[in-house]
């Protein structure tokens, strides 16, 4: 965060900022006075000090006037208030585009700011023109004879040596002045400068749009290019103990890898193209395969990794009939969770299913032979494991169930990844987008992960 720069320079650049409000005074003042001295047929401007001051007051109206009419007044007074006031950083922030069709509220809140400006401006200025002269004079007072002659109240005896006493007063009074003018700008800038309730909410709006793109975009390359590492990391680790006794099998975990990381450098250059565009549209967001079309190739290369999985997808069907965000969603979802068995148990059998329930039937999964899942036990076909009780509840819309199990390994794999928390954020997140929920969890020595989606939902953003 910028730090407000100190007193002194702070004092100095608001002395400034009020300077040029007088200076912004001046052909208002000479167009009120020519006014005045035409009407009046007596030169105003030398008239007296009264006259000036009702020439003054006369141009405040003109001067609202102003910034009622010229929408780009609003815009010039904001750069110099951040500039030269020392407002507050952020509190003139507002949303791209606000200010070019200001409103009846902005223009009266413009036209305030800018008379308070010009106004006090003006006051500051005119005493820093004449207050500095006579300042002088009383410093030298006692020590200059024709200043004497003036006549002064410090004209005879000891009160003369009271002069400079007088002349450093009045230094403290001008400096109080502009000080106390510039705290007052520095107060009112945000409140007749800053964001409206309007461009706060349009800030925000903004702010949150990117802020969801940027979670996207995360999300895309921490479900696909996490999953590729973790995929290539176990498959060169099983390559690197079997290439001399096996070279078959290393040589297929060497095309495993190839296959995977090609995959994995398309999908990176997609997202690195949206980001170097700087275009956070959602719709240019990266397109992961959907459930119909990718899940053969992403099983293959979790196998290829030596992990056994056993697949209980839905019909055929049914996945290529839902719609394509849901399904693409889904895949990521399933893409993720499978990478947590890469990173975080190794190569242990794991039971994925992908199931379509229709409302009203209990959200129970069966494995290929059709038999509920009993209690507990290691995932494979003959021992499929227990649902979670939340799935045994009837549903009340038709939903796409992934549910996947995994046994924690007796001992730490070797190729587990430390840190992590990510993944299932992620999970959460997309099923949320999606009016869906997610749980996970260990049971009995078995980690299961299941999200539930609806059928009927709009694309997440």
């Amino acid at each position: 965060m910028k730090r407000r720069p100190g007193l002194w320079r702070r004092l100095a650049l608001r002395w400034v900022h009020l300077l040029l409000g007088g200076a912004l005074l001046m052909p208002y003042f000479l167009l009120v006075t020519v006014c005045m001295s035409v009407v009046l047929h007596d030169p105003v401007i030398v008239k007296g000090l009264g006259s000036q001051i009702v020439a003054y007051l006369l141009c405040l109206p003109l001067v609202a006037a102003t910034a009622q009419v010229f929408p780009l007044v609003r815009v010039l007074e904001t750069a110099a208030a951040r500039a030269l006031c020392s407002v507050q950083e952020g509190s003139l922030d507002t949303a791209p585009g606000a200010g070019r069709s200001a409103g009846g509220a902005e223009r009266r809140r413009t036209a305030c700011w800018f008379t308070l400006h010009v106004g006090t401006g003006a006051v500051v200025s005119g005493a820093t023109l004449g207050v500095p002269p006579a300042i002088v004079v009383l410093l030298l007072y006692p020590f200059v004879g024709s200043l004497r002659d003036l006549e002064w109240p410090w004209a005879q005896g000891i009160a003369v040596w009271s002069a400079p006493l007088a002349g450093v007063a009045l230094l403290v009074a001008l400096v109080a002045l502009a000080y106390g003018a510039g705290a007052l700008l520095d107060r009112s800038a945000p409140v007749l400068l800053g964001p409206t309730p309007a461009d706060r909410l349009a800030l925000a709006e903004a702010r949150a749009a990117t802020l969801a793109a940027r979670n996207r975009l995360a999300r895309e390359l921490h479900d696909s290019v996490g999953h590729a590492l973790s995929a290539v990391t176990l498959q060169a680790a099983a390559a690197r103990k079997v290439l001399g006794s096996d070279p078959e099998f290393a040589s297929e975990a060497l095309r495993a890898i190839e296959e995977t990381t090609r995959s994995a450098v398309a999908e990176l250059d997609t997202v690195l193209g949206v980001l170097r565009e700087g275009d956070t549209a959602a719709d240019k967001a990266p397109r992961p395969p959907t459930l119909a079309a990718g899940m053969d190739s992403l099983l293959d290369r979790t196998r290829a990794a030596g992990v056994t999985v056993v697949c209980t997808p839905g019909a055929g069907s049914a996945l290529s009939d839902l719609p394509d965000h849901l399904s693409r969603e889904a895949f990521r979802i399933v893409q993720e969770g499978l990478t947590n068995v890469l990173r975080h148990a190794g190569a242990v059998p794991v039971e994925l299913a992908v199931t379509v329930e229709s409302a009203g039937n209990a959200g129970t999964t069966e494995n290929a032979a059709g038999k509920e899942h009993p209690a507990g036990g290691v995932p494979s076909a003959d021992a499929p494991l227990e649902p979670l009780e939340h799935l045994e509840a009837p549903l009340k819309s038709p939903e796409l169930t992934v549910r996947i199990e995994n046994p924690l390994p007796e001992t730490p794999s070797t190729a587990a990844f430390r840190g992590g928390g990510r993944g299932l954020r992620g999970i959460e997140e997309r099923a949320a987008l999606l009016g869906g929920s997610a749980e996970s969890g260990v049971r009995d020595g078995i980690w299961r992960l299941c999200v539930r989606l609806p059928l009927h939902t709009q694309e997440a953003r």
